[in-house]
Parts: structure tokens; sequence; C-alpha cells
């Protein structure tokens, strides 16, 4: 979360916060054989299209984001 300004056509500001764009979802796990649920960003869920969801998760794990899934 990030916090910003409002701002008006007056200029006034007030403020805001900028909350990430998260999804709740599920994807199939082929080597696994199962099913299994993320929350994942908006970007998150363009990495998992282009890399495939297994190497996504790892990759994701070697970073550190997620520490099992």
């Amino acid at each position: 979360m990030v916090s910003g300004n409002n701002v008006s056509h007056s200029k006034r500001r007030t403020r805001r916060k900028f909350y990430p764009n998260l999804f709740v979802k599920k994807f199939y796990l082929e080597e696994e054989d199962r099913w299994i649920t993320l929350k994942v960003s908006a970007a998150g869920l363009r990495t998992i299209n282009k890399k495939g969801l297994g190497p996504a998760l790892r990759e994701a794990k070697e970073k550190g984001y997620i520490e099992t899934y």
C-alpha cells in the first residue's frame, strides 16, 4: 500500500491510499496433480501466463515472495 493525495479540480489535496490490484485465483498445478489457491496481483497473473505456473512458483520461492504452495 502506498499513500498519496486526491487532487480535486480546485487543487485541494486530501489523503488517499493506493492498494495493489489483488485477486484470489485457483490454479491447476500439473506437476503435483492438484489445485492451489493463490492471492496474486495482476502483474503476477501476467507472469504466470508468460512463464507457466510451475516456473513462476519456483522463482517466487527462490526470491522469498512465498514460503510454500
